[in-house]
């Protein structure tokens, strides 16, 4: 059974999922793939404890603190290859940015393979589960575009300016298919 509540915050509404006994998903309000990873009807129900520990990680977040993912329990819904992309997104520190070329180097190694597809790690990391708690708003590409975050641009831009990130070498490309 999943559950499901929504909270305000300073990039919109954000939709929290749970298993009961941990977050499965957050997604922002008009979101591509809200919602996507959970495979029945989520239930509204605002008293779960994950969601408690979510909102206050949340809120530590806005305010400019610097909460560990590790404090919260995280199970995003996908398989191997998108848990691997997403596992790397966890290693992101607060305040920089990784390229999806990276990505798919590391992806490259932990598969025992010679490489990767960008492509490949774009796709799984646009399909990220739990937003803004699991960093893909801190994937860019190697030519500094800000481009593909399911949670559009400007809230990347929002994102990343909230986390001290120096934006002057960014730029949000003029046409692509993640704008």
């Amino acid at each position: 059974m999943y559950y499901m509540t929504t909270c305000p915050s300073p990039v919109g509404v954000i939709t929290l999922a749970c298993d009961g006994d941990n977050l499965v998903g957050l997604w922002l309000e008009g979101q591509k793939y809200h919602g996507d990873t959970i495979p029945e009807t989520m239930i509204e129900k605002d008293d779960m404890a994950v969601f408690t520990a979510a909102k206050k990680w949340l809120n530590r977040y806005f305010s400019g603190q610097k909460p560990a993912i590790s404090e919260l329990p995280l199970a995003p819904i996908g398989g191997e290859f998108r848990q691997g992309v997403w596992s790397i997104l966890c290693e992101i520190p607060y305040g920089e940015v990784i390229t999806y070329g990276d990505i798919a180097k590391k992806m490259a190694v932990m598969l025992g393979k010679e490489s990767m597809s960008s492509q490949a790690v774009g796709g799984a990391v646009g399909h990220n589960p739990i937003s803004i708690i699991i960093p893909c708003h801190r994937v860019v590409g190697s030519n500094g575009s800000l481009t593909g975050f399911a949670g559009g641009i400007k809230t990347k831009i929002k994102l990343l300016t909230l986390e001290g990130l120096d934006m002057t070498n960014f730029f949000v490309p003029k046409k692509g298919t993640a704008l």
